[in-house]
């Protein structure tokens, strides 16, 4: 089976946060929501993920609805679950228990075996200096590259 060239990110998640640990879920998925995934007719904008029970969801997490689906389409905002076997559960509840963490997705791709998944980290937001000395490194590095090229 070729490779998919879906690669769905969350653009803010490594400029706001600092990533502590990541983990990669599988999402638990209804009707035509997959078709719209490969599509790549998904977004992570504002999306994060909390516990419900013993399981943990994703929240705001936007999948648009399959084009050719009918009136039966599930509703494009609505929370789904994640898979992750419970010493992953165990470990991100404790890890987030400590003020300041946060679970968030950073990336959506489809695998080999055509099923999707969902990268998500725990993170700590990070401070407005923070968010300068990112932008301060990216720029260097950005420098860096053009004086070595030529």
């Amino acid at each position: 089976m070729k490779q998919s060239s879906i690669n769905i990110k969350n653009k803010r998640a490594t400029f706001d946060y600092e990533l502590v640990e990541t983990f990669t879920a599988g999402i638990v998925l209804t009707g035509t929501e997959i078709k719209s995934i490969r599509l790549g007719k998904a977004s992570l904008v504002d999306t994060y993920c909390s516990f419900e029970g013993r399981g943990l969801w994703v929240r705001n997490m936007h999948i648009a609805p399959y084009f050719y689906g009918s009136y039966n389409n599930p509703d494009s905002r609505r929370d789904r679950k994640l898979l992750l076997n419970k010493i992953e559960l165990k470990k991100i509840r404790r890890l987030t228990k400590e003020t300041g963490y946060t679970i968030i997705p950073v990336r959506m791709f489809i695998n080999e075996k055509g099923l999707a998944k969902l990268v998500i980290a725990v993170a700590r937001g990070k401070k407005q200096y923070d968010k300068r000395q990112s932008l301060r490194e990216k720029e260097d590095k950005r420098s860096m590259d053009r004086m070595f090229k030529r």
